[in-house]
């Protein structure tokens, strides 16, 4: 009998750290792990309550979400980023941002023959979502090195992981006009929206940038570094309420239901903004002391104006870098995990505490 040949995806990135934190972990005072965007800090006692509150219920939750979640989502956009016009229809509870990021492209119905765009330095998860449909990849930033091509589906990102990046709105907008001529869907990665420093990020959903449509648009959201919730894997996606209810329907089908608790825990903190201006401040904070310790001891910093990571280069291969701060117990990413233009840089995390922070931060000056 035949086997059938396994879908070839990259390698997993991570595995290729794990000399670098052996040798991290020698350390004697120990390791300051600034490689995985993974929180550090307490999830909110508000979403705590909220995720107990509901666990006596025992029945199926709905794909859908309930009405109060997809109206919390609806007046978090307004409130919080400025995007007016959400149909509560056109809102779709996730399990977490990464499993939507994977699964797009081939519930959406893209597969062999279609091309899929991504940033040339981009989130690993794109590539490996468009070769689970089958479709080709092309790294691009420019619509110009796209050409002639229509893409099914263009990948936006911003802020940028790894870098930082904030698009400005003549860039989305162009973006925009230029897809719906085109008849091709444009997917906006928008996890870290909140986290603006030296500049407010504007989504793909924002009038100024679609003029109040949201055809063929769809933006993905986490609340992993938001309210701390990575351990619920908590994120939606909202946009073209046509596309949405597509989704819908597949992922019912599908069994890709977000746990009734877990949704009450997203209601309870979209609507908590006072928990998320406490965590702007830590990782603000945390964001000033990394900085200024990489600017003061030989190190770069490229974009990074907004996001959870800075992006830092010596001007050297990516791994040696990596190599010096794993001699000083300090774990990074290097940027090659994150395309070929990566290949000086390195990616370092905001989520330590404050400790870990400044720990990291005398270690760089040796």
């Amino acid at each position: 009998m035949s086997r059938r040949t396994p879908v070839a995806l990259p390698d997993f990135p991570w595995d290729k750290l794990r000399p670098y934190r052996e040798k991290a972990a020698r350390h004697p005072d120990g390791v300051v792990d600034l490689a995985i965007g993974t929180p550090v800090d307490p999830v909110p006692a508000s979403v705590q309550a909220a995720l107990s509150s509901v666990a006596e219920i025992p029945g199926y939750p709905y794909t859908y979400g309930t009405a109060e979640l997809r109206a919390a989502v609806v007046g978090a956009l307004a409130r919080r980023h400025g995007i007016t016009g959400v149909d509560p229809a056109a809102v779709l509870p996730t399990i977490g941002s990464k499993e939507l990021v994977a699964w797009l492209p081939r519930l959406l119905g893209v597969g062999g023959g279609d091309l899929v765009v991504i940033p040339e330095l981009a989130y690993p998860t794109y590539e490996v979502g468009a070769v689970l449909a089958g479709a080709t990849v092309l790294r691009a930033d420019s619509l110009f090195a796209i050409g002639p091509q229509r893409p099914a589906l263009v990948w936006l990102n911003s802020p940028a992981n790894p870098t930082g990046r904030v698009l400005g709105v003549e860039h989305l907008r162009k973006v925009v006009e230029w897809a719906r001529e085109r008849g091709t869907i444009v997917v906006s990665d928008e996890c870290y929206l909140a986290l603006g420093w030296e500049t407010e990020p504007l989504s793909i959903l924002h009038p100024d940038v679609c003029g109040g449509s949201h055809e063929g648009l769809l933006a993905v959201h986490s609340l992993s570094k938001s309210a701390n919730m990575a351990s619920y894997r908590a994120g939606f996606v909202v946009g073209d309420v046509e596309l949405i209810r597509a989704l819908h329907e597949v992922r019912r089908h599908a069994g890709m239901i977000v746990p009734r608790p877990v949704q009450e825990a997203m209601r309870v903190a979209l609507n908590d903004d006072d928990a998320l201006r406490a965590q702007r401040e830590r990782y603000a904070k945390r964001r000033e002391v990394l900085r200024s310790a990489l600017l003061g001891n030989g190190f770069s910093i490229d974009h990074s104006e907004a996001g959870l990571y800075l992006w830092a280069t010596r001007g050297e291969d990516a791994w040696q870098t990596v190599d010096w701060l794993a001699e000083r117990g300090i774990v990074v990413a290097p940027g090659t995990f994150y395309g070929p233009r990566g290949e000086q840089h390195v990616r370092m995390s905001l989520t330590v505490t404050d400790e870990g922070a400044q720990v990291a931060a005398a270690r760089l000056a040796f």
